[in-house]
């Protein structure tokens, strides 16, 4: 074990300690209806010194707790960070924008200055946008980075009133010589339509700092893509663009592929199932072959393209030395398709491992066919030269290229098969996972979203015994001794990394960073040497003083 290692996580277990700014009452699924409902959290807002986030997810406020709530937030003018999604479930529709209101109307009061406001899965519609309108507009929003609003239900109308705002924002955040510098906007799901996507596309041009955007399944076709690619020509920033599930039709895609040849920043492009066609596919090949030197991802699975294009489109990526996953999954190559796509990649992106590939589900002439592209639903893997594995085969015997070879759904795959119930099992899982971490970022990213989606089902249990499932890792790691003799991993490298990673997610329990600190942090832990307890797997009673 490298003491760089322990220290990484050490520092990262600091940053993440109890206090920290955030207050979370995330997940609780507390049914806050009236104000002496609410009082609890009245009562820990108003204690809590220096709030900067606060975390309201996985609960359902209704309009009498959101006013007393908002009361106590009057006099937090340290709030930066609203994470407010998913806190309306069960809510008449009319609910929603009276809570909405009186929460917007506490922060300007209190005079915050948000950097992230995130509303997401909160079914308000139209009505619910024209609620927290007046926010958008004033000065509490004109420090605003991270706009989420993923799943909101906010249509046409919806899309237009929040255009409107966020321009009218940035006219008065300019009057003060500090306009409006939104970076990362959200909002996947919201049935926009084109015209909701122009409306939005005018102010994106306006404001001109965008880095990330992401607007899956809004039903936007090849006008609204074309009202969004001239915008995002002039985001020079743009590091991420996620169209998925849209209809671009080649004409869209045209478009999209002249302002792609304009940005320099691009690592993320997602436009897959949004029918691009062969000759959409071609103009975005030019545009990768042009320029896209920091290109990571390119996503055109699902858009009815055949054989000839995407063989133009393997062969744009040769120079991409950062690309790390170019999925044509379920396109129209057939067998001989796949083959030469095979060819072509083993020759241009020879001595680059970190390419994932994705083209297996490929069809012919809507047919499946057999060979390598056997099976029009069989998982994608990382390479068509190894066959795919399931999690039984990885779980006996890890590797990286086994968790790769599981496909994107790895992380799903696992949690779905794997009792979070049963904390022992729950261990040796993670434990697994993680013993096949390094630091090239397709086998990072594997490690990560596969423990994340598996520790966010567990910690998310009412019935979850999260200090049993710390002392029992600890035990494991070999950093703690129990009374029944365990064989502790043979390399700590790959679990502190994932620790590393673990700790600073929404998902992990504040309570829990302390008793990890003390232990990371320990001379004799650094030293090889593991701390001696009498404590059995459950539950967690420890001094570590």
């Amino acid at each position: 074990m490298a003491s760089d290692d322990i220290t990484k996580l050490a520092e990262s277990l600091a940053q993440t300690q109890v206090g920290g700014g955030q207050l979370s009452f995330k997940g609780k699924s507390m049914k806050l209806n009236t104000a002496e409902d609410a009082e609890e959290v009245i009562k820990e807002i108003e204690e809590f010194d220096g709030l900067e986030a606060l975390r309201l997810e996985g609960n359902t406020v209704g309009v009498e707790a959101a006013k007393v709530i908002a009361k106590a937030l009057e006099k937090k003018s340290q709030l930066k960070r609203c994470h407010w999604s998913d806190m309306f479930t069960g809510r008449l529709r009319s609910e929603i924008p009276p809570a909405l209101i009186s929460l917007g109307e506490a922060l300007i009061s209190a005079g915050c200055q948000l950097i992230e406001l995130d509303l997401s899965d909160n079914a308000f519609g139209p009505d619910g946008v024209r609620a927290f309108e007046a926010l958008l507009k004033s000065p509490t929003c004109f420090t605003l980075q991270e706009l989420k609003l993923n799943n909101c239900g906010m249509g046409i109308g919806g899309g237009k009133i929040l255009a409107g705002a966020l321009k009218e924002c940035h006219r008065k955040s300019s009057t003060q010589g500090k306009p409006l510098a939104l970076k990362v906007f959200m909002a996947g799901r919201n049935r926009l339509e084109n015209d909701g996507a122009t409306a939005l596309a005018e102010a994106f041009s306006v404001i001109g700092t965008l880095e990330e955007v992401h607007m899956p399944q809004n039903g936007i076709n090849h006008p609204g893509i074309t009202a969004l690619a001239q915008a995002f020509g002039v985001n020079p920033l743009l590091r991420v663009i996620n169209l998925n599930d849209n209809t671009f039709t080649e004409k869209g895609a045209v478009a999209m592929a002249e302002t792609l040849k304009k940005l320099r920043q691009i690592e993320v492009i997602n436009f897959g199932d949004c029918l691009v066609r062969s000759k959409g596919a071609v103009a975005i090949a030019e545009a990768v072959n042009e320029g896209l030197h920091k290109l990571k991802e390119l996503n055109l699975s699902f858009c009815e393209i055949k054989r000839d294009a995407a063989l133009i489109i393997a062969e744009a990526t040769e120079d991409k030395s950062e690309l790390e996953k170019l999925d044509l999954n379920g396109n129209c190559f057939g067998e001989e398709g796949c083959e030469q796509l095979q060819e072509i990649l083993e020759d241009t992106r020879r001595g680059c491992s970190n390419l994932l590939l994705w083209f297996l589900n490929s069809l012919v002439k809507g047919r499946p066919s057999s060979g390598t592209c056997a099976r029009a639903d069989s998982p994608p893997v990382s390479s068509p030269l190894l066959p795919p594995v399931d999690v039984g085969t990885f779980l006996a015997f890890p590797s990286p290229e086994k968790l790769l070879r599981l496909g994107p759904k790895c992380s799903t795959l696992i949690a779905q098969q794997t009792d979070t119930s049963d904390i022992e099992k729950l261990v040796t899982v993670f434990l697994k996972i993680s013993s096949v971490f390094k630091d090239e970022a397709t086998v990072k990213t594997a490690v990560n979203e596969t423990t994340d989606a598996l520790m966010r089902e567990a910690f998310s249990s009412a019935t979850f015994n999260s200090d049993a499932f710390i002392t029992s890792l600890l035990i494991h790691m070999g950093l703690l001794k129990s009374e029944e003799k365990i064989k502790a991993v043979p390399s700590l490298y790959g679990p502190l990394m994932t620790l590393n990673h673990m700790v600073q997610q929404d998902y992990f329990p504040k309570s829990l960073v302390p008793v990890l600190l003390a232990f990371v942090t320990k001379n004799n832990v650094v030293n090889h040497i593991s701390l001696t307890s009498t404590i059995p797997c459950s539950p967690m009673k420890t001094n570590v003083g």
